[in-house]
């Protein structure tokens, strides 16, 4: 078919709800994307009682991550990084959700709940009204992976405490030609996680991508926020697949298209060494956030008011 016979014929090309266009006898796939609209290195902290890590998203990323507050990411062979963990503390009106893909935590707190995760397992924590826990690292050949804190909306605020693992047994796995997808939370390829958040619907994906892939998803509407957090390896996300982001780095994916009907699609392509990212998706809340420490509350009065509690030892409001 001739470049002339192609530009006369324009007004007979449609493109129907499939994405699919048809030309003839030619039929090819018409994609929307989503944009690589941020990239954040994030930079090197200290927490805890002493924990080596990278603290990627915090209080100067709430609207444009929203839900998501806050990301710490850590990588490291060397013990004296992490072995001081991070004794007893308090959080409110958060959830923490803890995954490793190599490593040993263990977790203890207010409930009475215990638990240690290992390799490609994951401990998921609503703090709700108030809970005191620690997360203590253990000696491992490498602890790699990242914690991410998730706001609680506003009515949601004071729910009761709760505690869980995802282990390595229940995580839902899609073998694709060129990715392993792993499913904590949410949904991918027709297949259920063993886990939905009941405050935040937050999808949350680990996938494993071969040297020199592509990979396409377009399972999140376009209204809800979307980033993915690159473990190992190098990915390029720009639009022409060309520029490549190093590990330990943020990127968030946007729509100009807001409609909680449309599906537009990243792409993304690893290098020669392949790609590790986690993939992480919910619906924004839009509330007022007031945060202090390991409290995240919706006013300045309720962050006094639960850091007074701590102090006259009423903070605590649902017991084992």
């Amino acid at each position: 078919m001739s470049v002339k016979l192609i530009l006369l014929n324009l007004n007979k090309i449609f493109e129907d709800n499939t994405g699919i266009v048809r030309f003839g006898n030619l039929k090819f796939t018409v994609m929307d994307k989503r944009k690589a609209t941020k990239v954040i290195r994030g930079e090197h902290a200290i927490d805890g009682a002493g924990v080596r890590l990278r603290r990627v998203l915090g209080q100067r990323n709430i609207a444009e991550f929203d839900p998501f507050l806050m990301l710490d990411g850590f990588d490291s062979t060397d013990p004296r990084d992490y072995i001081r963990g991070f004794p007893w503390h308090p959080h409110r009106g958060i959830e923490t959700i803890t995954y490793l893909i190599k490593g040993r935590v263990e977790h203890g707190d207010s409930l009475g709940n215990r638990g240690t995760i290992h390799d490609l397992e994951c401990q998921w924590m609503t703090a709700g009204s108030g809970i005191i826990h620690q997360e203590m690292p253990k000696e491992s050949e490498r602890m790699l992976g990242c914690q991410l804190w998730v706001n609680l909306p506003a009515k949601d605020k004071m729910t009761q405490p709760a505690y869980g693992d995802i282990t390595q047994d229940k995580v839902a796995l899609v073998e694709e030609e060129n990715a392993t997808a792993r499913i904590l939370a949410g949904s991918y390829k027709g297949e259920r996680g063993v886990f939905e958040g009941k405050y935040v619907k937050v999808k949350y994906l680990d996938i494993d991508l071969k040297p020199d892939s592509r990979w396409t998803y377009n399972e999140t509407p376009n209204d809800e926020t979307l980033f993915i957090y690159l473990l190992e390896g190098t990915l390029a996300v720009d639009s022409n697949l060309s520029q490549f982001e190093n590990r330990s780095c943020a990127v968030l994916f946007t729509s100009d298209n807001k409609d909680s009907n449309q599906y537009d699609a990243i792409e993304v392509l690893a290098g020669e060494e392949g790609a590790r990212f986690v993939l992480l998706a919910a619906k924004p809340l839009r509330e007022p956030v007031a945060w202090g420490g390991p409290i995240v509350m919706n006013t300045n009065e309720e962050l006094e008011l639960a850091f007074e509690e701590l102090d006259n030892g009423t903070f605590i409001k649902h017991e084992i």
